[in-house]
C-alpha cells in the first residue's frame, strides 16, 4: 500500500515515454532531498530509456557537489521537452530558467499545497521526501524503471536528509520501506551519512560563537542573526551557515527558532531559516515571501523591522500552541 495515485504512476510513466527530451528543476538554494530527487530520477530515466535526453537544470551548489553536478541546459533544448519539476511548492523557487518554455510540466513535491501548477501534479504533503515519493514510484514500477545503484545513493542521501536521519513526524512505515529497498543496493551507506556529519574547523568555531549569540524570547523563541561581517570573520560561505540552523533544536527550554542571514542582494535583508518542534509555522513563512513544512520552513525578511515582525509572530504562534496542548493534558 502506498499514498501514491496509481494513475498518477501511469500518467508519469507514459509521459517519459512520450517524450525525447526530459529536462529536471527543482527548488533554489537546494538541499540533499532536492538534489537526490532530481539527480536519482535523472538516473532511473537515463538508465530505462538511454536514448532520451535527460538534463538536470539549475545553479550548482558547492556544498552538495559530491551529490553530481548539474547539466548546462539551453533555452533551445526546452523545445517539445517534458520538464519535471521535483521539491518545489511554488513557481518563484525553481532553479533554473525557462522552465516554462516546454511542452509540458509534472510536478512532483511533498509541500503543502501553495501553487498550483503543472499538467499532472504528484504532491504528496505526507510524504517525508520528493526522494521517498520517487522510490516508492520506481518500486511501483519495477521492471519498467528499475532501480540502480548511483540512483539507489541519491534517493538514500534525500530520505536521510530531509528525515534528519529518520527522526522527524513525516517518517513513517512507507519511510523506513522505501530506505529499506534502497539500502538492498551497492552504496556507501557509511559514507552518505557521514557526509552530513561533516563540518570544518571554521564552521565548529562559528557553532560556538552561535550559541553564544543566540537570543531566547521569554515564549521559548530562539533567534540568532548572522551578519555578512561575521562569516567574513569566521571564513566561512552563506551556504555553510546550514550546519547551525538546529543548534538551537536541543536546548530544552526552547520551542521554535529561526536564523536570519543577512543576504549579499540589495533587495534582500535577510534570508530566514525557520524551524520548530511543535507549532506550524510555515503560515508565518508564507507571510514573509517564503513557505515550506509545518516544522520547517524558509522566508525573507526585507528589513530589521520585518525580522522583528516575524519574531514576534513565532512568539504568538507559541503562545497558542502551549495554551491548546495546556488544554489536552
Amino acid at each position: 500500500m502506498t499514498y501514491i495515485e496509481e494513475q498518477h504512476i501511469e500518467n508519469l510513466l507514459a509521459a517519459i515515454e512520450a517524450t525525447d527530451t526530459i529536462i529536471i528543476h527543482r527548488h533554489v538554494r537546494p538541499d540533499p532531498d532536492a538534489i537526490g530527487s532530481q539527480l536519482g530520477l535523472k538516473n532511473l530515466i537515463l538508465n530505462r530509456y538511454p536514448q532520451k535526453q535527460v538534463l538536470a537544470a539549475g545553479s550548482t551548489t558547492k556544498g552538495l557537489s559530491w551529490l553530481g553536478e548539474m547539466d548546462k541546459v539551453k533555452q533551445e533544448d526546452y523545445k517539445e521537452a517534458l520538464v519535471i519539476i521535483v521539491d518545489t511548492a511554488n513557481q518563484p523557487r525553481i532553479d533554473g530558467k525557462f522552465y516554462d518554455k516546454g511542452k509540458s510540466i509534472i510536478k512532483i513535491d511533498h509541500h503543502p499545497e501553495v501553487d498550483d501548477y503543472g499538467e499532472l501534479q504528484l504532491v504528496y504533503p505526507i510524504a517525508s521526501s520528493v526522494s521517498e515519493i520517487i522510490t516508492l514510484i520506481a518500486m511501483q514500477l519495477n521492471d519498467r524503471l528499475p532501480m540502480t545503484d548511483a540512483a539507489a545513493a541519491l534517493l538514500y542521501a534525500g530520505i536521510v536528509a530531509d528525515t534528519g536521519r529518520f527522526k522527524y513526524d513525516a517518517t513513517s512505515e512507507l519511510t523506513f520501506k522505501a530506505a529499506s529497498f534502497l539500502i538492498k543496493y551497492d552504496f556507501d551507506a557509511f559514507d552518505i551519512n557521514d557526509r552530513m556529519e561533516l563540518i570544518t574547523f571554521e564552521q565548529a568555531k562559528f557553532h560556538a560563537y552561535a550559541y553564544q549569540n543566540l537570543t531566547i524570547t521569554d515564549d521559548q523563541v530562539a533567534y540568532l542573526v548572522i551578519k555578512r561581517d561575521d562569516l567574513k570573520e569566521f571564513n566561512i560561505s552563506e551556504e555553510q551557515t546550514d550546519s547551525v540552523i538546529n543548534l538551537a533544536s536541543r536546548l530544552e527550554d526552547v520551542l521554535s527558532w529561526v536564523t536570519f542571514v543577512e543576504g549579499d542582494s540589495p533587495n534582500v535583508r535577510y534570508r530566514c531559516r525557520i524551524r520548530s518542534k511543535g507549532p506550524s509555522i510555515n503560515e508565518i513563512a508564507s507571510r514573509h515571501d517564503g513557505g515550506g513544512h509545518p516544522k520547517a520552513s524558509g522566508a525573507n525578511a526585507y528589513s530589521e523591522e520585518e525580522l522583528k515582525e516575524i519574531i514576534e509572530e513565532m512568539n504568538v504562534a507559541n503562545r497558542k500552541y502551549l495554551q491548546e496542548n495546556e488544554r489536552k493534558v
